[in-house]
């Protein structure tokens, strides 16, 4: 095997991604599946309603959380696959100049399928955990009939198997895409030919320091990573605020498991970003370092850019939360009597604001330490 295990368990984003996803999704059809089942037993106005608001609920979560944390999976898996082949590209190289075919080595990042595997079985275990807790709070008020927990294969089918054998088909496809590389081209260092750098008009960046334009180029050259952090920060802002927001509209518990799922994500997806860069720019910190550069220029070029990502992303997430809840409240459970009106709540808004700021700069605080302590000696043995 020319991948092994240890290199698909490094993929645990992709496990806590697809866990949470899972644990959710599942909760949410197994129900709509029991609820379904006692149709018939409704004979109320008042209970068909309720009915129809739950399953539309359902729908809702299913599609929106299921669908989202679906296609950030996809793109942390495409991540770490050009992650790894960009890293061991000279092994690969090697292998490739001994006559192993591109599909031969792709069909071993068949492995990383695992991670997606170990994630859905691990969500799909506690989805079932928590399910009696998700019934008896979704007909608290004894609206419905006595719904009952059914195990059903199909959703194991959907949420586990198809997973990971979709997962496995998917880096196996792009590693095969990624390989289709001449030899030399992955043997040799990675430096981009002069000939492919944009030529800029030397009055258009004359204005910009070696730090600024180092800075942009890093932002640019790392645009996947920038998806990553605008998602952390989006998935703080939305389930912190939403947290809150459950308290009125469903119940504490609801928006404690919301605000858990959202800081895992949050800081889950962050902290693959933000290693991933400065693991990424070792050999540039070291040179900085070199020729005199601080800790607080090397901090500016390699992380300040994406600041601003950051607070993009807390923007989007608080849109995306009030949007979310309005059309929980307005369509969904429109019709149904007693509902709270939903106005957006500004304090909780600074109040997670404040929070995002203090935890994001403590672990820009946290990560400029670590750049302080490379080794140019194990950079330049290397």
């Amino acid at each position: 095997m020319l991948i092994g295990i240890k290199n698909a368990a490094k993929l645990i984003g992709i496990s806590i991604i697809a866990c949470c996803a899972v644990l959710v999704c599942t909760m949410f059809l197994n129900f709509y599946f029991d609820v379904q089942s006692i149709e018939s037993e409704i004979t109320s106005e008042l209970s068909l309603i309720y009915y129809n608001a739950q399953v539309s609920t359902a729908k809702v979560v299913c599609l929106v959380s299921g669908g989202c944390l679906l296609i950030t999976s996809a793109v942390m898996l495409m991540f770490y696959i050009k992650h790894y082949i960009d890293t061991h590209k000279k092994e690969l190289g090697i292998l490739k100049a001994l006559g192993y075919s591109n599909l031969k080595i792709a069909k071993s990042f068949w492995v990383f399928g695992i991670s997606a595997f170990i994630g859905t079985v691990i969500g799909f275990g506690g989805a079932f955990l928590l399910m009696p807790w998700l019934y008896a709070l979704q007909n608290k008020d004894k609206i419905l009939p006595e719904i009952a927990i059914n195990f059903h294969p199909i959703i194991f089918l959907y949420f586990v198997i198809l997973p990971t054998v979709g997962f496995s088909l998917l880096a196996i496809s792009y590693a095969w895409c990624k390989l289709k590389r001449p030899v030399l081209s992955l043997l040799k260092e990675d430096f981009k030919s002069l000939a492919k750098v944009k030529k800029h008009k030397k009055d258009k960046h004359s204005e910009y320091s070696f730090v600024d334009d180092l800075k942009r180029n890093t932002l640019k050259s790392k645009k996947v990573l920038v998806f990553f952090i605008i998602f952390a920060s989006f998935s703080f802002s939305a389930m912190t605020q939403m947290s809150f927001s459950m308290k009125d509209l469903s119940s504490e518990m609801m928006g404690a498991m919301i605000l858990i799922i959202g800081l895992v994500l949050a800081f889950t997806t962050m902290f693959l970003a933000i290693t991933t860069v400065i693991n990424g720019n070792t050999r540039t910190i070291a040179m900085m370092q070199v020729f005199g550069y601080s800790q607080k220029d090397c901090c500016k070029a390699i992380l300040s850019g994406y600041r601003p990502m950051s607070y993009i992303g807390f923007a989007i997430g608080t849109v995306y939360q009030y949007v979310l809840l309005r059309i929980m409240v307005d369509i969904v459970f429109k019709d149904f009597e007693g509902m709270p009106i939903y106005e957006f709540d500004f304090p909780v808004m600074i109040i997670s604001l404040v929070a995002f700021i203090l935890i994001y700069e403590i672990l820009m605080y946290v990560y400029s330490e670590r750049i302080k302590k490379i080794s140019i000696k194990e950079i330049m043995i290397e």
